[in-house]
């Protein structure tokens, strides 16, 4: 509904996108095709501004029950034009990629006991190690799920011509930085919040207030719970030192391979921090709630926890380097 609205007042103002220069800028629109990013730019007719046109996006069946999430003139646009970007071979094999992934939940379920641990509570009585791996597990298990559940709804909409924005197009572990992360976590909703509410609010010239409302939003669309808004929260103070970081970064000038070397080193610390601290908001929003915050903390901060803790800050780290490598291997061949 919110969409809809903005999407209708903008029509009948100035637009700010240029066509012609995304064009040469987009791998997609060079190619021929249109890109999601196009469509929902654009704009649509005044006559797809219809009661019939409103319910149909408010009640499509894919993307409604639990699919990503499309604006409305992404939607709307497609309706006459079905997407051209991905063929029907492209589709099937998409849907064959669900099911193998499908079989790796099945798999999961039935031979690791992670959720069993975190729901019965006997995680609590736990060397720090296991606790780490078994929070770990979960986060995995996570990302699996709403991977299949996604990726399914998006599968269904695809067939029926509509392409929406792929949510997870990165793995869970190949993220090392908060911005990084929820940008190809919930993708599509990513993209929805950007559009309709960071860029009103006053975008980048506001960022570090904008987070604060983003995911103040983000916690209370979820569901009205003190453990999703303890998220939202710890989220948003996580943030705001990165963002002070990578400000700090990009003022620096480096000018020698040692200055180089030291800020891809600093990099890969504060990666391995954030990648803590992202485990540390999500455990606390979606297993053990507000109230397990001490006790987590207490686990790592003991004799037993503190070479775990250093243990997995060191694992971390050297996670964060093979992700800047294989970034690099990407831009190389790009």
């Amino acid at each position: 509904m919110i969409s809809f609205g903005y999407d209708y007042h903008w029509a009948h103002r100035d637009s700010h996108f240029d066509h012609k220069k995304h064009i040469q800028r987009c791998d997609i629109c060079k190619s021929g095709k249109t890109c999601y990013q196009s469509l929902q730019e654009r704009g649509v007719q005044n006559d797809k501004f219809s009661f019939m046109t409103y319910l149909s996006y408010l009640v499509y069946a894919p993307l409604y029950l639990a699919g990503p999430i499309v604006s409305f003139n992404a939607f709307a646009s497609q309706l006459d034009v079905p997407q051209n970007n991905l063929s029907a071979r492209d589709i099937a094999w998409y849907g064959l990629r669900w099911v193998f992934s499908l079989l790796l939940m099945e798999l999961m379920t039935h031979l690791f006991y992670y959720n069993a641990f975190a729901i019965s509570g006997m995680w609590k009585e736990l060397h720090p190690m296991d606790v780490f791996i078994i929070g770990y597990g979960v986060l995995i298990f996570m990302w699996l799920k709403f991977f299949l559940i996604w990726r399914y709804f998006r599968f269904w909409s695809l067939i029926c011509g509509i392409e929406v924005p792929e949510n997870m197009p990165r793995c869970i572990n190949n993220c090392y930085n908060l911005e990084t992360f929820w940008k190809n976590w919930h993708a599509s909703y990513n993209k929805w919040l950007v559009r309709y509410l960071y860029i009103p609010l006053g975008g980048t010239r506001r960022k570090l207030l904008n987070v604060w409302v983003v995911f103040t939003f983000v916690a209370i669309w979820h569901d009205l719970e003190w453990k999703l808004l303890s998220w939202a929260w710890l989220t948003c103070l996580f943030f705001i030192p990165e963002m002070i970081l990578k400000s700090a970064v990009n003022a620096f000038q480096v000018e020698s391979t040692h200055g180089e070397f030291v800020v891809r080193e600093l990099s890969a610390v504060a990666g391995a921090i954030t990648i803590t601290c992202l485990m540390v908001a999500n455990l606390v929003g979606f297993v053990i709630g507000p109230s397990g915050i001490s006790w987590l903390i207490s686990q790592f901060l003991n004799r037993e926890g503190l070479p775990v803790l250093a243990g997995m800050l060191l694992t971390f780290y050297v996670g964060t380097k093979l992700m800047f490598h294989i970034h690099d291997a990407k831009q190389s061949s790009s």
